[in-house]
């Protein structure tokens, strides 16, 4: 009577060992090779796959920030590098306030990425007398909010029909450079700040594209980050946009993320 019993139990204290013993070799290899797998998602421009919106780049290491986070902190170091009063900030990890206010260690650059976002129900608009659409009017008021009065151009009342590639986004009046000259260490920091600020505000500013200092980042490009920007020839300091950051805004009506 007990044999079939006994013989089931067996192979059910058999299937169990065999379980521990497979979940005991799995996190052997993890241990072992978990940090070289996630070093494979990672790109030139800092982790591929991330779990938070933004990230910034310290020198401990990357601080993972939701976007209203980003947003905070980008403001914040704008409004304290021109002396104004700045909002709390106490919340968000000193080291990445600290890496977005004085950039790289060894030199000016990128420090903090978001993820690409498109509104595809925005709707084509207009130039409009100031040589701008209105989103490209709300980004220019919002830069002169945070960082005051600068130097700013690309656009012109009427529109500019010249000066720029043949694609350019600034015939149609979506685009602003707000130039950093001459160049310097010191320049291109206070460019990259800026920089981080338009991607930490891209989404409420339905912001395209900012250039800046060799490198791009774009809201169509899902996963974020910033890339090498191949400049056309003669690919001088203004074709590099080392003198100056670009950014325009969405046409609307069109495109997907890629």
């Amino acid at each position: 009577m007990n044999g079939p019993a006994t013989s089931r139990h067996r192979r059910r204290s058999v299937r169990a060992l065999v379980t521990v013993l497979l979940l005991a070799a799995i996190a052997a290899a993890l241990a072992i090779l978990g940090p070289s797998l996630l070093g494979g998602l990672r790109s030139s421009g800092g982790t591929f796959l991330s779990a938070s919106e933004c990230v910034v780049r310290t020198a401990n290491g990357e601080v993972g920030l939701d976007r209203e986070e980003a947003k905070l902190a980008t403001t914040a170091v704008a409004l304290r590098a021109r002396g104004v009063e700045a909002p709390y900030t106490s919340d968000i990890d000193p080291a990445a306030l600290q890496a977005l206010a004085e950039g790289p260690s060894g030199d000016a650059g990128p420090v903090l990425s978001c993820r690409g976002s498109v509104d595809e129900d925005l709707q084509v608009e207009e130039m409009t007398a100031s040589g701008l659409t209105p989103r490209a009017e709300q980004v220019r008021t919002a830069i002169t909010e945070v960082f005051g009065e600068q130097n700013l151009g690309g656009f012109a009342p009427g529109g500019v029909g010249q000066g720029h590639g043949e694609e350019s986004t600034h015939y149609d009046g979506r685009a602003i450079d707000v130039f950093f000259r001459p160049v310097s260490e010191e320049n291109r920091r206070a460019g990259w700040m800026l920089s981080h600020w338009l991607v930490a505000h891209a989404e409420d500013l339905d912001i395209q594209y900012v250039i800046f200092d060799d490198q791009f980042w774009s809201a169509r490009i899902a996963r974020g980050q910033w890339h090498p920007y191949d400049a056309p020839a003669p690919a001088n300091e203004i074709l590099r946009h080392v003198d100056h950051v670009h950014v325009d805004v969405l046409r609307g009506g069109d495109l997907k993320l890629t």
